[in-house]
């Protein structure tokens, strides 16, 4: 039994309820008549992608894990799962989920899979040791699930699907330099190259600053694209003013560690309710009430 709880944690679960809400998103929010097992099947080959994914990383972080409070107790840095068994583990979950969606959802979505594989284990996870330039290419992959969810429904790329990839690739930066300010003593010992090390707190901040702007204008667009309805174009930009103001008060004065974890909970709360503003919607248009 322990082993199958180890593997499960090499998928990093907790981050599936992210990717399965924002597939769902994706695939709920799609213009187009689109029958449920195809969004299940979209969903679940997306949420096995991503298990593939995270456990390939935990393969290749294994040495660098055990140097960080959040990493040291998983499988491989205490040495309770051989590294073999890790890469078979994502070997077989990318042998089942790229397949899946290919064949029983459409090509163009499996496509993306792909892509969004690729360049989680094979540049974003070694780029981490290189440059700070590891969290633009990582938000590629980690935007890909709305996207995967909407050509699902529609074997297309459209504007709708577009914006909704560009709310996750925008969100993540600032999310995740936020982790990477509190932790910024872990990621050093651990070997990896993160922005508050490189250029310092205050070009960090400077940089959650600019994409906590740019965010706010997506739910607008998503509204004048006819994506979405009022309760996205209200509950994404009340919350986008809500994050984009802590974000100003970390720059002007200056804060540090309590504050990132602060505007860390705040991603949290910006995603949840963007998307489930997107439920909402996608409630309404189905009953014609918009």
């Amino acid at each position: 039994m322990s082993m199958v709880s180890d593997l499960i944690s090499l998928t990093k679960p907790r981050l599936s309820t992210t990717v399965i809400f924002t597939a769902a998103g994706g695939w709920w929010l799609a213009p187009v008549e689109s029958h449920w097992s195809i969004g299940v099947l979209s969903v679940v080959g997306t949420t096995l992608t991503v298990w593939a994914a995270n456990t390939m990383n935990n393969y290749l972080e294994r040495d660098s894990d055990i140097f960080m409070e959040r990493t040291k107790n998983r499988p491989l840095p205490t040495k309770r799962m051989k590294p073999h068994v890790a890469l078979i583990f994502g070997l077989v979950l990318t042998a089942i989920s790229i397949p899946l969606l290919v064949e029983l959802v459409n090509p163009l979505t499996g496509l993306l899979a792909g892509l969004a594989l690729i360049s989680y284990v094979l540049m974003y996870t070694p780029m981490k040791r290189t440059s700070s330039l590891n969290t633009l290419v990582g938000a590629f992959p980690g935007a890909m699930p709305p996207l995967m969810g909407w050509t699902a429904a529609t074997n297309s790329i459209e504007i709708g699907g577009l914006l909704l990839f560009s709310v996750m690739l925008i969100w993540q930066i600032p999310h995740f330099l936020a982790i990477a300010i509190y932790r910024r003593e872990e990621y050093t010992q651990a070997g990896l190259v993160m922005l508050p090390e490189v250029r310092g707190l205050a070009f960090t901040r400077a940089q959650m600053l600019f994409y906590t702007f740019i965010l706010l204008p997506i739910p607008l667009l998503l509204f004048m694209a006819k994506t979405t309805s009022w309760a996205t174009l209200i509950i994404g930009t009340v919350l986008g003013f809500y994050w984009f103001s802590q974000a100003v008060d970390g720059f002007r004065n200056k804060l540090e560690d309590k504050w990132a974890r602060k505007f860390f909970g705040t991603s949290l709360l910006y995603l949840l309710g963007v998307f489930g503003a997107i439920v909402i919607d996608g409630l309404l248009m189905m009953w014609g009430l918009v």
